[in-house]
Order: C-alpha cells, then sequence, then structure tokens
C-alpha cells in the first residue's frame, strides 16, 4: 500500500476524478475545503499581537529636550515591551540604540507567520489552491534560528505544510528546544491528514496547544516519558485521531482546564477521565459516544452539531449516548434532545425517570422539536432529571 495521504478513505486526485466524472467543476472541492477551513479558523485563538494595532504615542509631541527615556527603563520592562510586538517590529527595535541590541535576542518572542504576508494578514487565511508563500516560510525558519528563544506564542497557520515537511519538522524541534508556550500549528491542506510530528509531544513548555488539520500520531510513535505538565488549554480542529491518541493527550496533561474538540474527521470515543478538566467543547463533530469516567472538577459540558452515531450526518442534537459518572460539579449541560439522546448515570440509562437524575446540572440547554408530539412530550419527564436546575435554554 503507498503512502498516499487521503481524506476519509478518498485521496484528492480520486475526489476531483469523481468530481468531473458528474460534470460538475472541480473547483467546488477547494471552494468546499475552504469553508471546512474557514470554520476551523473560527475556533483558533488569535494573536495577542497586531501589525495594525494604533500606537499609543502616535500624536504625542516629542519630548522638548530630546531625552530618549524610554531606553533609560530596566531590561526587564524593555524585553516586555518587545515581547508585545509583532516579530518584524521587534527586531526592528535592534536597530533604535545599541542599548536596544541585545535585548530583542533576550526578550520572549510572539511570532505570526501570517504577519509576514506583504499585507501583514490583514486580508485573513490564504485560500486553498494558492501557492504557500515561500517568502514566508523562509522567514519563519530564519525568526527561528536568528532568536534563542523563548518563544511566548507562534501562530503558524498560511503554510500548506505538505510543500514544506523538511521545514516543518524542524520548526518542531526548534520549538520544543526553545521552548514555546503558546502554540497555535495548523496545515492548510491539502493533504487534509498530515501526521503530525511526534516530537511536539515531547514540548513541556505549552500552556496552550491548537492543531488544526492534521493527523495525530499513533501512541507508540511518541516519545518515551513525553508529556504536557503544563498544558492548561488544548483545542483539536479538523483533526484525525484515535480512541487511544485522545486518551493519551488527556493522561499526558495533568494541568488541563479547557478542551475543544471541532470538526473531528474520524469517530472516535471519547473516554473522559481527567482531574483538572474544567470545560469540554465539542461541535461538528462525529463521537461514537461520550462517557464522563471520572471528572472531578468539570463545570460545563457543551455538545453543538455533533454526528449521530451510524447516519453521517450533523445535527443540532448531541450524540445518541450519553454517560455521566464522576462529575458531581457539573453545572452547564447543553445540547441535549430529550427523547432522543439517551443520559447516562454511570452505567444507568435514563429517560426521564425520577429515580436516576442529575443533580447538580443548574443551567441546560436543549433541541426540542416542536412540530413531532411525541418530541414534546417527553420534555416534561427529561427536565425531571435536573432537580436543581435554575436556567434553561430551548432551541428550537
Amino acid at each position: 500500500m503507498d503512502d498516499q495521504q487521503v481524506l476519509l478513505g478518498i485521496s484528492r486526485s480520486d475526489m476531483l476524478a469523481r468530481i468531473e466524472r458528474c460534470g460538475r467543476d472541480p473547483a467546488m472541492l477547494d471552494l468546499g475545503s475552504n469553508m471546512l477551513l474557514h470554520f476551523a479558523y473560527e475556533y483558533l485563538p488569535d494573536p495577542p499581537v497586531s501589525p495594525t494595532a494604533p500606537l499609543s504615542l502616535a500624536g504625542a509631541s516629542w519630548v522638548p529636550d530630546g531625552v530618549d527615556r524610554i531606553s533609560r527603563l530596566p531590561d526587564e520592562l524593555l524585553r516586555d515591551i518587545i515581547s508585545r510586538l509583532p516579530a518584524k517590529d521587534a527586531a526592528r527595535t535592534a536597530a533604535l540604540a545599541s542599548r536596544w541590541r541585545p535585548l530583542w535576542r533576550s526578550a520572549p518572542l510572539t511570532l505570526v507567520d501570517s504577519h509576514l504576508l506583504p499585507d501583514g494578514g490583514a486580508s485573513g487565511p490564504l485560500i486553498i489552491g494558492a501557492p504557500s508563500p515561500r517568502a514566508v516560510t523562509g522567514a519563519v525558519s530564519s525568526a527561528l534560528a536568528a532568536h534563542p528563544g523563548p518563544f511566548s506564542c507562534v501562530h503558524f497557520t498560511c503554510s500548506t505544510m505538505d510543500e514544506h515537511r523538511g521545514e516543518m519538522a524542524h520548526w518542531v524541534d526548534t520549538l520544543v528546544a526553545k521552548g514555546v508556550q503558546d502554540l497555535v500549528f495548523v496545515n492548510r491542506p491539502w493533504p487534509i491528514d498530515l501526521r503530525l510530528p511526534a516530537t511536539l509531544f515531547s514540548c513541556a513548555s505549552l500552556t496552550r496547544l491548537y492543531l488544526g488539520v492534521w493527523t495525530l500520531p499513533g501512541t507508540t510513535a511518541v516519545p518515551r516519558g513525553a508529556s504536557f505538565p503544563n498544558l492548561r488549554e488544548l483545542g483539536l480542529c479538523m483533526t484525525v485521531m484515535e480512541d487511544r491518541a485522545l486518551a493519551f493527550l488527556l493522561e499526558r496533561s495533568p494541568v488541563l482546564e479547557f478542551l475543544l474538540i471541532m470538526w473531528s474527521q474520524t469517530g472516535a470515543r471519547l473516554r473522559l477521565v481527567s482531574h483538572s478538566l474544567r470545560c469540554l467543547q465539542l461541535g461538528y463533530t462525529h463521537l461514537k459516544d461520550i462517557e464522563v469516567v471520572d471528572a472531578p472538577r468539570l463545570e460545563r459540558l457543551f455538545l453543538r452539531n455533533v454526528s449521530l452515531p451510524g447516519t453521517g450526518k450533523f445535527t443540532i442534537n448531541s450524540p445518541s449516548r450519553i454517560k455521566i459518572g464522576g462529575a458531581p460539579n457539573l453545572r452547564v449541560l447543553g445540547y441535549i434532545q430529550p427523547g432522543q439522546t439517551e443520559l447516562g448515570i454511570s452505567n444507568t440509562v435514563i429517560a426521564g425517570s425520577k429515580e436516576n437524575i442529575v443533580p447538580s446540572v443548574q443551567i441546560l440547554a436543549i433541541d426540542v422539536q416542536f412540530g413531532i408530539r411525541n418530541a414534546v412530550k417527553k420534555v416534561p419527564g427529561f427536565l425531571r432529571c435536573f432537580p436543581k436546575l435554575e436556567t434553561l435554554h430551548v432551541y428550537v
């Protein structure tokens, strides 16, 4: 079997051939992919710096005596100033005066590849089908090589990683070695299931990690002893992953508080065991089932547009099987569809009975199909599962 990259078992070339045989415009493939990628970008955190941010001193008059008082500030403050600038502007501070020259190399750097585009990323993410910007790739490699680290924040979102596999692997090695703390790492398809370098799992400095359009490596490929001891926020957007890979991430992230899974490409079983997680958000994702086994700090569980097992369709309701075991602090739950979703306490399935309840939930969001009489009839019994409910949101 060759190493051809595929999406859900169909290669890009085969998909294009199928579209042409149906007499449709091949451009529809990139159009659809761009729409999916657009949704993924919507869930990515914004960079902490912007090349278009206004300067607070832009309209201020110059100091009468011409004394450079900013350069007299302590090194610690100057490094903090530099770390709040886009990478290109941070590097330019070395030209201000000899006082500033060594500071850039010792300040935590924020590197955003879209800021290296000619328009500074003002036009938004590049569309699929456009050539990957070789100049940006080169600039990223130069910046990573020139700065000794650490990197406080790195966003790579505008490169087609398959075209730059060598550089991509080197970037990951460099970021791991130089202690990146906040990383957003997105592969612009195609291929849409490019495998993420396993060395990233050795990055113990990460506090926030968002991955987009990757296949997570198998656990056997991850370096022994790898973990994310400081990771508090994890986002997986348009990812291919196995059950074990997802469980592995949770096991190796002992302080993780927020988990986002959006547009998962393959169905996986989510068996939640985490003593630190406080919020779980799922959307546009196919999951076989969800089981909250042991999550004593979990407070919020959100499910929107999650695919039902066996249908392959995205609907507003949650998966048909949700088991809530050890989640004594769960306060917010949604969206649930009464009559269709099986909500379980441990191993007991309940459907609105008085004996089986979720006592901790105070805020509930449900999806009610008012046009279906039988669905409406199930709502009162379903609500009795939540005796401490204070706020109810109804999606129609």
